[in-house]
């Protein structure tokens, strides 16, 4: 019996939403094992995925696939190659993740020092983490034989950062797309200081082509949506890009953008959009 809540939306294809950070973790069951989309913020919390896909299936973890670089999507890595277990998984992601997922780097510090003084729980993660980057990198496509299914996994263009992954899936009669957090469900678009506003919006399009009418999208954080609703999320961040860039050419200062723009999100939801999309017009 699978666990309850890891919902089979397709078949052999589970998702579950996780907290903290509500982040979806996919679970794509093949003939020669399981891939495992996402591996969320700690060693301690991919434990927990470990754990629960044992009593979803016998079939041996094989695959992980980091959707991006982001801590809560790839923290987890390190649970899924030996020692701690073996054989180990291979673990895929965009050619750009490697770098991103180097402890030497002033933001990963930084990252680490923030999250660990969230409390005793988190300091005590942090004090454990090893930090694993992929090895099989996927420059434009690549797909991943799971012995009787084939993940492919695209890369389509620069959104929520440089290396957004997109994970297609035939799954009997259904289509899944993952699409982490190109996508989102609970909440606004993500422009973090390593999105691309002016960029995100030609990404999805490129996606569209791939998202059907009866496409189940699994987005990074939220409940699973249709091509409808990505092709709305699309053309609210284009109306975030063109503002952007009416503002930009009428000469409004950076720091007063976020208050006179007409935006199609709440102001507070932008993040850093203005100063990502003003740095790639300068």
């Amino acid at each position: 019996m699978a666990e309850r809540d890891w919902d089979e939306i397709a078949e052999g294809v589970f998702r579950k939403r996780f907290e903290p950070c509500d982040v979806t973790v996919t679970a794509v069951l093949g003939s020669d094992g399981v891939a495992v989309v996402d591996t969320r913020c700690s060693l301690a919390e991919a434990r927990e995925i470990k754990a629960q896909l044992g009593r979803l299936t016998s079939a041996p973890v094989r695959w992980v696939v980091n959707t991006h670089a982001h801590f809560d999507h790839c923290w987890g890595n390190a649970e899924f190659v030996a020692p701690r277990l073996t054989p180990s998984a291979r673990i895929w992601g965009h050619a750009s993740v490697p770098a991103r997922l180097d402890p030497r780097d002033p933001e990963v510090r930084d990252w680490v020092a923030r999250l660990a003084a969230e409390g005793p729980q988190w300091a005590e993660r942090m004090a454990e983490l090893e930090l694993r980057a992929p090895t099989e990198l996927v420059h434009d496509r690549a797909s991943i034989d799971l012995g009787d299914r084939t993940l492919e996994l695209r890369f389509l263009g620069r959104g929520h950062t440089d290396g957004d992954l997109w994970i297609l899936i035939d799954a009997g009669s259904a289509r899944v797309v993952i699409a982490g957090d190109l996508v989102e469900q609970s909440g606004p678009p993500a422009f973090g200081p390593d999105s691309f506003p002016l960029e995100w919006a030609d990404t999805l399009d490129l996606a569209m082509a791939l998202i059907g009418p009866g496409t189940l999208v699994v987005p990074g954080h939220g409940a699973v949506v249709d091509a409808a609703f990505v092709r709305e999320q699309r053309d609210a961040i284009a109306s975030v890009a063109q503002e952007i860039r009416r503002l930009h050419a009428a000469g409004v200062p950076v720091e007063s953008a976020a208050q006179q723009g007409a935006w199609a999100i709440e102001a507070k939801a932008l993040g850093s959009a203005v100063e990502r999309g003003y740095f790639a017009l300068a």
